[in-house]
């Protein structure tokens, strides 16, 4: 089984990586690649993998660009940090639909899809005749209406219950901070901090990607890749150079914080939920 990786965080393939090949022993990781533009330089000049695990936000843009610039046959397994991507990753040659951190049984159910397409695919190149149903499983009404109940089951699941504390280690203390306590995370010479709205800042051992995962989406936003910030932590937004955002919370950060231009829009509509 060939597998082609894009993810532009190197701690995040190299995990998805190590779950891989702990999962499937036959999985040769061919490539991994962290922008549209060498996705779709590769995905033209190399043969084509038996499956692809893509990241949705990418460094030069959304994932969903790549398919629209050059023809990908073989099924696409998204891994993403965020739900709101769900129906355009459906419209795609997508077989599953992974929230960040991804687990190894979210993995092992995703590796179990793959194999029933292609097992599918290979009646199909075989020879045999499935019927019309079987040759062509993503399309018509009723296989669509389906997958999207499928797909939104596996997005929602590891939702249902979300980290309401974190205990934290003070010098000899321990103490245990409620999420409605929390302002925002950052990450600063790889350290992750968590930061009271009192402005006490306190060292974690989750990585953001982590706590991505851990967070209920209502109340946290991953504005970039140095910060979540609570709802309750926002005072204001304003336009900034490039399409971006810059925040004004509290406590306050030194030079504000910016919102990606690839969040920006998702950010508004998350302020107006």
């Amino acid at each position: 089984m060939k597998v082609l990786i894009i993810e532009d965080e190197s701690p995040a393939a190299r995990r998805l990586q190590k779950r891989i090949e702990e999962l499937e022993t036959s999985a040769e990781i061919i490539a991994v690649l962290d922008s549209v533009g060498d996705s779709v330089e590769w995905l033209k000049n190399n043969s084509a993998p038996d499956i692809i695990f893509c990241d949705v936000e990418l460094s030069d843009g959304l994932s969903f660009e790549i398919f629209s610039k050059v023809e990908v046959a073989v099924p696409v397994i998204f891994t993403t940090a965020y739900d709101e991507y769900a129906l355009r990753a459906f419209r795609v040659n997508s077989v599953d639909y992974l929230l960040k951190p991804v687990d190894a049984s979210a993995l092992e159910q995703a590796f179990d899809k793959w194999r029933k397409h292609h097992q599918t695919a290979g009646t199909v190149v075989n020879g045999s005749a499935p019927d019309e149903a079987e040759a062509t499983p993503h399309s018509g009404p009723a296989n669509l209406a389906d997958r999207l109940d499928q797909l939104m089951k596996s997005i929602q699941a590891p939702h249902r219950e979300y980290k309401q504390r974190f205990l934290i280690k003070t010098g000899l203390n321990w103490i245990s901070l409620h999420v409605d306590q929390i302002a925002w995370f950052t990450t600063e010479d790889k350290v992750v901090l968590l930061s009271d709205f009192d402005g006490n800042r306190y060292p974690l051992s989750h990585s953001l990607d982590d706590l991505d995962g851990m967070l209920d989406p209502a109340a946290f936003f991953r504005v970039n890749r140095q910060y979540i910030v609570s709802w309750s932590a926002v005072r204001s937004a304003q336009s900034y150079f490039n399409g971006k955002l810059k925040l004004r919370i509290q406590p306050p950060v030194e030079d504000g914080v910016i919102v990606s231009r690839d969040r920006a829009g998702a950010f508004k509509e998350w302020l107006d939920r």
